[in-house]
C-alpha cells in the first residue's frame, strides 16, 4: 500500500501545441494541507482541473494514483465519487435556490416514488453547517440571502456532504473579509484533524504560512520545487515562484507630483436598493499631476462607488462635480469619461472588465477601435501589431492574441482590462483593486507600470484593501468610513494603524 494518499506522476497537459503542464509530479499524504504556489499562469488551476475529472482522463499525458489504485476520471462526478472535490474561485452555487438545496445538488434524498425528502435534507444541512460551526444560517431561505463568507463555507459543507477525503480550494478567500478569512483557516485546521486532505490555492502568501504543511511550487508548468513548510518563509516562496529574489515589493523610484488637475466635489451616492441611504456622503477631493492617490478603508466603506460615480458607471442615483484643469467634466457615463481622458480598471473584472465571448486581442482593443477603422472595414493588421505590442509590455502570458481571454488565468486577464484602459491613453486612471487575484510577480510589474505612468504625468487613482499595498504605492491617501471622508494623509512615515485608526473612526492614543 502506497504512502500516499495522492500520487500525481508526469502530468502534461497541452493546449494548441503550448504545454500547459510539462512533466508534473506531486505526493501528498492523508491528512495533510498542501499551498500550491506559482505565478498566474503557471498551471495550478490547469494541474487541479486535471485532478478533479474537469480535464477527463485522456486529454493529458501521465498518471494519477488514488489511494494506491490508478485513477482515470472521465468527470467531476467520478472524481468526487472518488472523495476528491474541487472549490473553485467562483462558487458554484445558484443564488435562488435555498441553503439546502445547494447542499444537495445533484445528490439529493429523495422518498419512495422519488419526490425529494426535504426534512431529511434539512437536517443533514443544519449538522453539515454545525459541523463547521456555523449556527447562525437559515438552511431554507435562498442562499444569495448570505455574504461571500457564508457562501464560502456553504461550498465547503456541500463538499464535506459528498464525503470529500480531498478538498482543493482554489483562491478560496480572494472576496473574504479579514475576518471570514480566520474563519475559513480555523475551518480547515478542525478538517485536517478530522483527517480530510487539503490542497489550498492562494496568492495570499501569509494564508499559507498559518495553513499549510507543505509547499509545493511550480513555475511555468514546470515542477520546481516540494518542501516542508517549517523549512520555508514567506520570501523563500516568492523566489521559488518568480525564480529570483524580491528583496522589494514595491518599486524603489519616487516621483514628485506636480500641481493639482483634477477635483471631485460633493460626490453622493444613493443606495439602488434603499434611496434613503447615502453610499457616499458628499465627498470631495483633489488630484494632483502624476500624484498616485490611494483610497483605503473598511469593506462597504463606499470606497468604490466614490470611484465608480467619478468614471459615471455608479448603478445607483448619485452626483458629482468633476473638473478637469479647472473645467467642468462630463462624466455621465463610462463613454463620457473616456472621451474626456478619465479612464477606471472595475474591480469585478468578471462581470464588468472582460467580454468572456471574445478573444484576448479583441478585450484589449474594444475600447479604441475607431483607432483601427477605415470607413467599414477594421484594420486588422494594425490592431495586431498594437496587440502585440501591448503584450510584450505587459508581459502578459498567452499562447496567442486570438485565444478566448477565458482561457487566460486571472492575473493576465487583469493585464488584458489594463491594456484595454492604458490604450486610450488617459490622463486620469482609476483603478479599483487592482491587483486582487494577481500573484507577487505581476503584482510587482503592475506597480512598476504605476510608477512609470506617474512619471510621465498620468494621475492614479488607486482604491486597495490592503493597507500594505496603499502605503507602497502611494503619494497621498484618502481614507473612507461609513461613506465619509475620514482622513487625507500625505504617504510621510504613514502606518496601517493611523489608517485603520481614521477608518474606523477612533483616535489615536
Amino acid at each position: 500500500m502506497s504512502a500516499y494518499l495522492l500520487e500525481m506522476r508526469g502530468i502534461v497537459k497541452q493546449f494548441d501545441g503550448v504545454r500547459a503542464l510539462d512533466g508534473i509530479d506531486i505526493k501528498v499524504t492523508a491528512g495533510e494541507c498542501v499551498g500550491l504556489c506559482g505565478e498566474n499562469g503557471a498551471g495550478k488551476s490547469t494541474l487541479m482541473k486535471v485532478l478533479s475529472g474537469v480535464y477527463p482522463h485522456g486529454t493529458y499525458d501521465g498518471d494519477i494514483v488514488w489511494n494506491g489504485a490508478p485513477l482515470r476520471a472521465a468527470s467531476i462526478r467520478e472524481t468526487e465519487a472518488a472523495g476528491i472535490v474541487i472549490i473553485h474561485q467562483e462558487l458554484m452555487l445558484v443564488p435562488e435556490l435555498s441553503v439546502t438545496e445547494n447542499l444537495f445538488l445533484g445528490n439529493e434524498i429523495t422518498l419512495p416514488g422519488g419526490r425529494l425528502d426535504y426534512d431529511a435534507m434539512n437536517r443533514r444541512a443544519v449538522q453539515l453547517l454545525a459541523e463547521l460551526n456555523i449556527r447562525d444560517v437559515n438552511v431554507v431561505l435562498p442562499v444569495k440571502q448570505y455574504g461571500g463568507g457564508h457562501q464560502q463555507l456553504i461550498e465547503i459543507a456541500k463538499a464535506l456532504n459528498k464525503n470529500a477525503r480531498l478538498l482543493i480550494l482554489d483562491e478560496p478567500s480572494s472576496s473574504l473579509t479579514s475576518s471570514e478569512i480566520a474563519v475559513l483557516l480555523d475551518i480547515i485546521r478542525q478538517l485536517k484533524a478530522k483527517g480530510v486532505t487539503c490542497i489550498y490555492i492562494s496568492h495570499k502568501l501569509d494564508e499559507i504560512e498559518a495553513i499549510c504543511d507543505t509547499i509545493v511550487t511550480i513555475r511555468d508548468g514546470k515542477h520546481i520545487a516540494t518542501t516542508p513548510m517549517r523549512d520555508m518563509s514567506v520570501e523563500k516562496i516568492i523566489a521559488q515562484m518568480v525564480g529570483r529574489e524580491m528583496n522589494q515589493l514595491y518599486p524603489a523610484s519616487r516621483h514628485v507630483p506636480g500641481d493639482v488637475i483634477f477635483e471631485a466635489r460633493n460626490v453622493t451616492c444613493w443606495d439602488p436598493d434603499n434611496p434613503q441611504r447615502k453610499r457616499v456622503d458628499d465627498v470631495s477631493f483633489t488630484l494632483r499631476k502624476g500624484e498616485i492617490l490611494g483610497i483605503a478603508g473598511l469593506v462597504g466603506a463606499g470606497r468604490t462607488e466614490l470611484v465608480s460615480a467619478i468614471f459615471g458607471s455608479y448603478e445607483g442615483q448619485y452626483k458629482a462635480e468633476v473638473l478637469f484643469e479647472g473645467q467642468p467634466l462630463d462624466t455621465r457615463n463610462p463613454i463620457r469619461s473616456i472621451r474626456s481622458g478619465v479612464a477606471m480598471v472595475p474591480e469585478d473584472r468578471k462581470h464588468h472588465g472582460i467580454v468572456p465571448d471574445l478573444s484576448v486581442g479583441q478585450n484589449m482593443t474594444m475600447a479604441v477601435l475607431q483607432q483601427f477603422s477605415h470607413g467599414s472595414r477594421i484594420d486588422q493588421d494594425e490592431e495586431l501589431k498594437v496587440v502585440r505590442g501591448e503584450i510584450g509590455r505587459l508581459k502578459l502570458k498567452t499562447a496567442s492574441p486570438f485565444l478566448p481571454i477565458t482561457g487566460l488565468s486571472g492575473g493576465n486577464q487583469q493585464k488584458a482590462v489594463l491594456s484595454k484602459m492604458l490604450l486610450t491613453q488617459p490622463r486620469i486612471l482609476i483603478l479599483d483593486e487592482p491587483t486582487r487575484g494577481v500573484d507577487v510577480g505581476a503584482k510587482f510589474e503592475i506597480y512598476q507600470l504605476m510608477f512609470d505612468l506617474a512619471a510621465q504625468g498620468v494621475s492614479i487613482i488607486m482604491v486597495s484593501s490592503e493597507l500594505q499595498e496603499v502605503l507602497g504605492i502611494s503619494d497621498r491617501v484618502l481614507v473612507i468610513g461609513e461613506g465619509r471622508l475620514r482622513g487625507d494623509f500625505v504617504n510621510d512615515h504613514l502606518t496601517q494603524e493611523t489608517l485603520l485608526a481614521a477608518a474606523l473612526a477612533q483616535p489615536l492614543h
